[in-house]
């Protein structure tokens, strides 16, 4: 008889001990706060009202259509009609983040969040941040006024003091925001720069991408992160790159990388994946071949990946580097060899040289113009780590008049941030359009909060070429006002920033433009054709080589990550996110240190066969600490520590600030 393969998804299931029993039977453990002072378990509605999220305050909003110039996805009556849904086509932008979607509202409220299939960047698909930002338009702690040193004040007063200061402001003005891939947005910021001169946009990612940026400006000559379209591999070989969870544009990598798993009477081969990471990841559990290897073994390792293809295309190889155990890469060269034109070679590392090496390796195999699309870039991540370096400087520096912080949060969720937020007091005027008082909004002169973007118009072109529109589903709740009409109104420009993404798309129409508009509408996507160009890629394997980091094998090294739940901590605040648990670590409601079991056991971190009652640690780096609860991780690198980014929240709202790791 054929023996049944049992599967379990975490330790505690496996040893599956009283306790595990008894926690994993409520939905809401006794810790939580909702449950002081009470004996019965409380339903997610109450959860949710404890929380500071209701619908109280969209009574009124949700009273009207949303807006009137606004288009539904599918013909609906006009009237908003109680127990019949509409939907709008819109976009999502959070963070440097951006997907085409389609909501639902009933009885005027956006209730439901989905993805766009009309959209070939996505194909209809979503993620846990997209489908969980419909809560976020009903969190309590968005600001509901405009405020002049943290007290209330009206749109007028504030406009006024803003322009006076500007139009006296001694240093540069410097716009700081995510990266922004919106058409209509970056020619409302020319406007600005015109009317006042001296101004500079300083563009960041809150997990930097600057390397592999970097490395294309110095190898094409574009910075730019290219397409890698996954439909088309063989041979994936992934250093740390989780291109199905936590990278750009994975929502289109997961639905390529799936179609290239099937077979079917035309395709008989499914394609083959190596990883090389330090935790264990989506990608890394997808992976037919994978090794656990050390952040600082990075590039040795694809050192050693070049010299092997190099061999085989017949050119000259690099000084290697000791890397440890590299026979696993012998059958890596000649799985990617085989499928020259058809293989591609990723890796997660913010290191330029390492991104350099990269390049190179794909060059040898013949992937560019194949797997990766040198002529489409994805843009929504353009951000520069020396750009943000020199800001600091300048601020230190008093060349800095005025620093207006666009929808974004540095003393957060940048290395350096705190740096320039300790150095703010230098600085005459400062502006932040953040939708509530966060780590960063704390520390300035005027908040004018930014409407939700369910309750906004904007435009996107998220990868070159694909653009997308974004329309309101719900009138305004509180007093705010769209950053874009604030950038406007201080530019001295009356037009409506409706009218101002309608002129810019007038210029993209094909025949009569109100058809042209509401056909978009209607969609929420339009698709143009690009002008594809040659590349010439210029690299010296041997220079870049000799940059490349040693790796380590002595000490404990710490391997950052971006999980699954909250990601980056933008929408740390939602109690959805914080609630829904990690598909590898199955851990939810907190941060926490992964480690190797064997090494847990080994330094007693945990109990061998123990409960759930896991040991608290303090790591400390660079004379910081965190204390968090040490985690047993199959998978995870022997001498490494894993820590998910998006945690350590402390002006984020009541559930964000809970969750204080």
């Amino acid at each position: 008889m054929k023996e049944t393969k049992t599967y379990w998804k975490g330790i505690e299931q496996l040893e599956d001990t009283p306790e595990f029993k008894e926690r994993t039977s409520k939905e809401f453990p006794e810790y939580l706060p909702i449950n002081e002072g009470k004996n019965d378990d409380p339903s997610r509605r109450d959860f949710l009202k404890m929380m500071g999220f209701g619908v109280a305050a969209v009574s009124l909003a949700a009273c009207e259509a949303p807006v009137r110039k606004a288009i539904p996805y599918v013909n609906k009556p006009v009237d908003v009609d109680p127990g019949i849904p509409k939907y709008y086509a819109s976009t999502y932008p959070m963070g440097n983040d951006v997907a085409s979607v389609v909501v639902k509202t009933r009885e005027g409220r956006p209730i439901k969040i989905e993805g766009n299939e009309l959209c070939k960047i996505s194909q209809g698909g979503t993620s846990t941040q997209i489908e969980s930002s419909v809560l976020s338009l009903y969190d309590q702690e968005r600001l509901q006024n405009p405020k002049i040193g943290g007290e209330d004040t009206d749109w007028n007063t504030i406009d006024n003091r803003i322009k006076s200061e500007l139009a006296l402001s001694s240093g540069k003005i410097a716009i700081v925001s995510y990266s922004n891939c919106s058409p209509s947005t970056l020619k409302v910021i020319e406007v600005f720069k015109a009317k006042y001169g001296n101004v500079e946009h300083i563009q960041y990612d809150p997990i930097s991408f600057s390397g592999i940026l970097d490395a294309y400006e110095s190898a094409i000559g574009r910075r730019m992160l290219p397409v890698h379209d996954f439909l088309l591999v063989k041979t994936i070989v992934s250093f740390g790159a989780d291109f199905l969870g936590s990278w750009p544009n994975h929502i289109l990598n997961k639905k390529q990388f799936a179609a290239t798993r099937r077979l079917d009477a035309d395709k008989k081969d499914m394609s083959r994946l190596y990883v090389f990471e330090s935790n264990l990841s989506l990608t890394g559990a997808n992976a037919e071949y994978r090794k656990p290897i050390k952040p600082s073994q990075q590039g040795s390792y694809i050192v050693n990946l070049y010299n092997l293809i190099a061999k085989k295309a017949g050119t000259n190889t690099v000084e290697a580097k000791q890397a440890g155990d590299t026979s696993m890469l012998e059958k890596v060269a000649d799985d990617l060899w085989k499928s020259k034109g058809k293989s591609l070679v990723v890796s997660g590392s913010n290191n330029v040289y390492e991104q350099l090496m990269i390049i190179a390796i794909n060059d040898l195999l013949s992937s560019y113009e194949n797997t990766i699309n040198p002529a489409k870039a994805i843009n929504t991540r353009k951000g520069s780590d020396r750009a943000f370096a020199q800001l600091i400087s300048d601020v230190k520096n008093n060349q800095v008049g005025t620093v207006i912080f666009y929808n974004c949060n540095p003393a957060y969720d940048h290395a350096n941030g705190p740096t320039l937020i300790s150095n703010l007091k230098k600085v005459k005027t400062t502006i932040s359009t953040s939708d509530r008082m966060d780590e960063t909004s704390a520390f300035v002169k005027y908040m004018t909060p930014d409407n939700h973007f369910l309750e906004s118009w904007n435009d996107f072109e998220a990868v070159t070429g694909h653009y997308s529109l974004a329309q309101p589903t719900i009138n305004k709740i509180f007093n705010t006002r769209q950053v874009q009409e604030s950038f406007l109104t201080w530019s001295d420009n009356t037009i409506s920033y409706y009218d101002f993404i309608r002129k810019e798309w007038d210029a993209r129409a094909i025949g009569d433009f109100e058809m042209f508009w509401k056909k978009c509408l209607h969609d929420g996507v339009l698709e143009v054709e690009y002008k594809s160009s040659e590349i010439t890629i210029s690299i010296n394997p041997t220079a870049v080589a000799g940059n490349i980091r040693k790796s380590s094998a002595f000490g404990i090294e710490v391997a950052l990550y971006a999980n699954y739940s909250v990601g980056d901590g933008i929408q740390a605040n939602n109690p959805w996110l914080q609630e829904m648990p990690d598909p590898i670590t199955k851990a939810c409601w907190d941060n926490y240190f992964t480690v190797s079991l064997a090494e847990a056991i080994e330094k007693g971190w945990i109990v061998e066969g123990g409960d759930m009652d896991y040991k608290v640690a303090t790591l400390t780096v660079n004379g910081k600490s965190i204390i968090a609860p040490v985690v047993p991780q199959p998978g995870q690198c022997y001498g490494t520590i894993g820590l998910a980014l998006g945690y350590g929240r402390t002006k984020a709202g009541r559930v964000g600030n809970f969750v204080a790791h």
